[in-house]
C-alpha cells in the first residue's frame, strides 16, 4: 500500500474555527507573509488559499465585508476584475498553468465556504492534474508548499505592481 505524506493537512483538520470573518482578520493584520497575502490594492487584496485546490490557488477579496456582488461600487468591481487579470498574468509567467478555473460561490447553496464575504477564486490548472486521489481518497496532492509558492508569486507581483 502506498502512503502519502501531507503533514500540512493536519493543520486543517485540527484548526479551530475562527470567530468572525477570516478575510477581514487577515486583511487587518500586518504580517502579509504569514497570512499569505501576495498583493494589496486600494479596495481589494490577493491571498493564497490556505487549503488550495491546486498549487497557486489565489483569491481576490474586497476589503469591504460584503456578501452581495451587486452592492459593490464601480471602483470596487473594477479593481476585483483588474486584480483577477493581474493574477492570471503572473500565474502564467511563474507557474505556467495550461488553464484556469475562475469563479465565485455566492451563498451556502453554491458551496461558499465563507458565505458572508465575497471573493473570486483563481485556480491554475494543468492537463492531468485531476486523478484518482480526490475521488477515492478525498485527498489532493500538491506539488509545492504554500510558503514556496508564496515566495515565487510575491516576486512576480512586486515586479508588476
Amino acid at each position: 500500500m502506498d502512503r502519502l505524506w501531507a503533514p500540512w493537512r493536519m493543520g486543517y483538520i485540527l484548526n479551530s474555527k475562527v470567530e468572525g470573518c477570516i478575510f477581514c482578520q487577515k486583511a487587518a493584520e500586518e504580517d502579509d507573509e504569514e497570512n499569505l497575502i501576495v498583493y494589496r490594492g486600494k479596495s481589494s487584496f490577493l491571498i493564497l488559499n490556505t487549503f488550495p485546490y491546486n498549487c497557486g490557488h489565489l483569491m481576490v477579496v474586497p476589503y469591504l465585508h460584503i456578501r452581495d456582488l451587486e452592492k459593490l461600487s464601480d471602483l470596487e468591481s473594477s479593481e476585483l476584475l483588474r486584480l483577477t487579470q493581474l493574477s492570471v498574468q503572473i500565474l502564467k509567467e511563474i507557474l505556467k498553468p495550461e488553464g484556469f478555473n475562475i469563479g465565485m460561490n455566492l451563498g451556502r447553496a453554491s458551496g461558499a465556504g465563507v458565505e458572508d464575504h465575497l471573493h473570486i477564486h483563481i485556480v491554475p490548472r494543468w492537463n492531468g492534474d485531476t486523478n484518482f486521489m480526490p475521488l477515492l481518497a478525498d485527498t489532493k496532492v500538491l506539488s509545492e508548499s504554500l510558503k514556496d509558492t508564496y515566495k515565487r508569486l510575491i516576486q512576480g507581483f512586486k515586479a508588476k505592481a
